[in-house]
């Protein structure tokens, strides 16, 4: 399956939740797109579970390939399986490109990682589901930098999260640890998607 394409916008109003999390989605229609997207009726048991992994999948921006294939390596891991698999997510390089500022979505993002203006500890990472491990450095490559998305993402940023160390100076990001359950998307009940794969 391939990446989805589609409108953002949409498929946040249609889930009740802003996968991009601005919340920029749910402010003028806070209802599912569609003739019948006010009169939506209770969702099921399996319907509620369902809907809470498609919530993470477009969040970050993974096929069902990938999210699938994670999820299993959570499960190897010690502790809660739902936390470790955020995570893992959390740790993707083109999501800690979004987390440092270099830009504002994303989608965003993983296009600058494949077109090839992102480094990894000083080497060209050309692969947006690259596993950062904690104490790695996220740069812009030097001729990169004078790059308008980059400067006015850059110039967007409000605050980043604890996990993060930026060097304003260098323009350079470390991972420093892993983050912490209640810093990444507090409204994501993960034990819904853990329900769902264990059935």
């Amino acid at each position: 399956m391939s990446r989805f394409t589609g409108s953002q916008w949409k498929v946040s109003r249609r889930l009740g939740y802003s996968v991009s999390e601005s919340g920029k989605e749910l402010n003028r229609r806070p209802y599912a797109p569609g003739q019948h997207g006010q009169k939506r009726s209770k969702l099921s048991e399996y319907g509620t579970q369902l809907q809470e992994k498609q919530r993470v999948r477009f969040t970050y921006g993974v096929n069902e390939r990938q999210f699938r294939k994670t999820f299993n390596e959570a499960k190897k891991m010690a502790g809660k399986q739902g936390a470790n698999f955020l995570f893992l997510l959390e740790s993707r390089l083109d999501n800690l490109v979004y987390r440092s500022g270099f830009a504002r979505t994303r989608q965003q993002a993983r296009q600058l990682v494949n077109h090839g203006h992102v480094l990894l500890d000083g080497k060209k990472a050309s692969i947006p589901s690259i596993r950062v491990k904690p104490g790695q450095v996220i740069s812009i490559k030097e001729n990169s930098k004078n790059l308008q998305v980059i400067k006015d993402a850059l110039e967007a940023v409000v605050s980043r999260l604890e996990y993060i160390a930026f060097d304003d100076n260098t323009l350079q990001s470390t991972y420093v640890r892993l983050p912490e359950r209640s810093e990444i998307l507090p409204e994501i009940k993960e034990n819904l998607i853990v329900e769902l794969y264990n059935k």
